[in-house]
């Protein structure tokens, strides 16, 4: 693919904030165009297919990762999450910049396969302040939780195989830092 600084990644452990950050960059710069990612997990209240992902069944999924449909999976807390790799190429040949929200594990298969993307990794500003945001999104049962929590501890570690770490501590910071290194990228 050309023009690998169009493409960036947004990753970090589950609940550091990464949706919250992606969605004030964009009502910040309306010109970025997020990928939507495909899932296997259910929905949540209020996400709609198409919109947040593309909700599909695992057999669906499965058979989309044999036929080499996406750019990176990975299985996280029991489901699977993928990125769509035509949809990314497509806006990235028109010229567009294209944001990634992913997991860890996706985000490592993405710079593998273009290791010049622009890659940054959000911290919580402590382990405390994640369980807090992980319990206050009250969509996870608690063994969920718990995984969710021993996976960060393995994310966070990783996090200096990324071009740059962000501590999320205050939004507002923490997306302007970002749409710098991104202008400064491209």
């Amino acid at each position: 693919m050309k023009n690998q600084r169009k493409l960036i990644i947004i990753t970090g452990p589950s609940g550091v904030g990464k949706g919250t950050v992606v969605k004030e960059i964009l009502e910040k710069n309306n010109t970025f165009w997020l990928s939507i990612s495909a899932t296997t997990r259910e929905p949540r209240i209020g996400e709609k297919d198409g919109r947040e992902y593309y909700f599909l069944t695992k057999r669906k999924f499965r058979e989309m990762i044999i036929k080499g449909l996406f750019l990176e999976w990975a299985e996280f807390a029991g489901n699977l999450y993928g990125t769509l790799e035509e949809s990314v190429t497509k806006k990235i040949n028109i010229g567009s910049i294209v944001i990634l929200e992913i997991e860890v594990e996706g985000a490592k298969q993405v710079r593998e396969k273009y290791p010049n993307t622009l890659s940054i990794f959000l911290l919580p500003p402590s382990k405390k302040e994640l369980e807090k945001r992980i319990r206050n999104r009250a969509t996870d049962n608690e063994e969920s939780i718990l995984r969710r929590l021993k996976r960060a501890e393995f994310e966070i570690d990783s996090s200096k195989e990324f071009d740059f770490a962000i501590t999320n501590q205050n939004l507002d910071e923490t997306v302007e830092e970002i749409l710098e290194l991104i202008k400064v990228s491209n």
